[in-house]
C-alpha cells in the first residue's frame, strides 16, 4: 500500500480520542523499534485505526514522532518542575531542601508512568543519528531544558535571598542534577543491581555537599530566615 506524501499537509479530522490513541500507540511503537525502524502502519494497527486515518491527524511519520515525544516530554516536565517548586519556593534549610529535591527528582516515579516516553529516550540516546534532528530540538525544548530552565530560575531565586552565591544559574543547574543524579542513572543504565532509599539519599547528600561546597556563599550561610 503506498503511502501519502509526509510532507503533505494533512486535515486533522477524527476524534481526540482517536488521535490519543494514535499517540499512545506511537509511543509504544517508537520506544520499541526506534525512528528508522518504526512503521504508520505498524502504529496505525497498534492504535485500531486506518492509516488514512494517522495520516489525517498528523500527516506524516516526522510530525506524529515529533508530536508523540514533545507530548509525553510535556507531562514527565510538568511532573519535574512541581517538585522543582515544591522544594525550592520555600526554603528553610537549604542543605535539607536540596537534599530532599535530589532524592524526589532521582526516584521520581515517571519513570514507570511513562515508560513508553524513557523507552523512546533510551531510543534516541543509542540511535541520535536516526531521529529527525527539528523532533530532537522539539524534544528536548519541551522536556529537559524546559526542567533545566525552571531549576535554574529557582537557583536565582537562592542567590537573591543570599543562599548561595552569585553564579551562572543555567550552570549551576547542570552541576547540581550530575552531582546527585549521575551515579544512579548510570548504574541503572548498566543494569546494576537497584538501589534501596537509603543508598540513593547517601549519594544524593554526597551530591549536595559538593555542590554546596562549592555554591554557598563565603560566609557560610544556608539558612533561610
Amino acid at each position: 500500500m503506498s503511502s501519502p506524501d509526509a510532507t503533505t499537509p494533512r486535515p486533522r479530522g477524527g476524534s481526540a480520542e482517536k488521535r490519543n490513541a494514535i499517540l499512545r500507540a506511537a509511543r509504544k511503537v517508537f520506544g520499541r523499534d526506534g525512528y528508522a525502524r518504526a512503521s504508520i502502519d505498524t502504529i496505525a494497527a497498534e492504535a485500531g485505526a486506518s492509516t488514512r486515518t494517522l495520516y489525517n491527524h498528523f500527516g506524516g511519520k516526522e510530525a506524529l514522532f515529533t508530536e508523540t515525544v514533545t507530548d509525553s516530554a510535556t507531562e514527565v516536565s510538568a511532573s519535574h518542575i512541581a517538585t522543582v517548586h515544591r522544594h525550592l519556593d520555600h526554603v528553610t534549610d537549604l542543605p535539607a531542601d536540596l537534599v530532599a529535591l535530589g532524592f524526589d527528582l532521582v526516584t521520581s516515579p515517571v519513570q514507570e508512568e511513562f515508560a513508553d516516553h524513557f523507552a523512546m529516550v533510551r531510543q534516541i540516546n543509542s540511535e541520535a543519528a536516526h531521529f529527525p534532528q527539528a523532533s530532537l530540538e522539539a524534544w528536548q525544548e519541551s522536556g529537559p531544558r524546559r526542567v533545566h530552565r525552571e531549576l535554574a530560575q529557582g537557583f536565582e531565586r537562592l542567590q537573591a535571598q543570599g543562599l548561595l552565591r552569585p553564579a551562572r544559574s543555567d550552570r549551576m543547574a547542570q552541576h547540581f542534577l550530575a552531582l546527585v543524579g549521575t551515579e544512579v542513572q548510570q548504574r541503572a543504565a548498566s543494569g546494576s543491581a537497584p538501589f534501596d532509599d537509603a543508598e540513593i539519599r547517601d549519594i544524593v547528600e554526597d551530591g549536595v555537599r559538593a555542590f554546596l561546597g562549592g555554591y554557598l556563599p563565603q560566609d557560610g550561610g544556608a539558612s533561610a530566615e
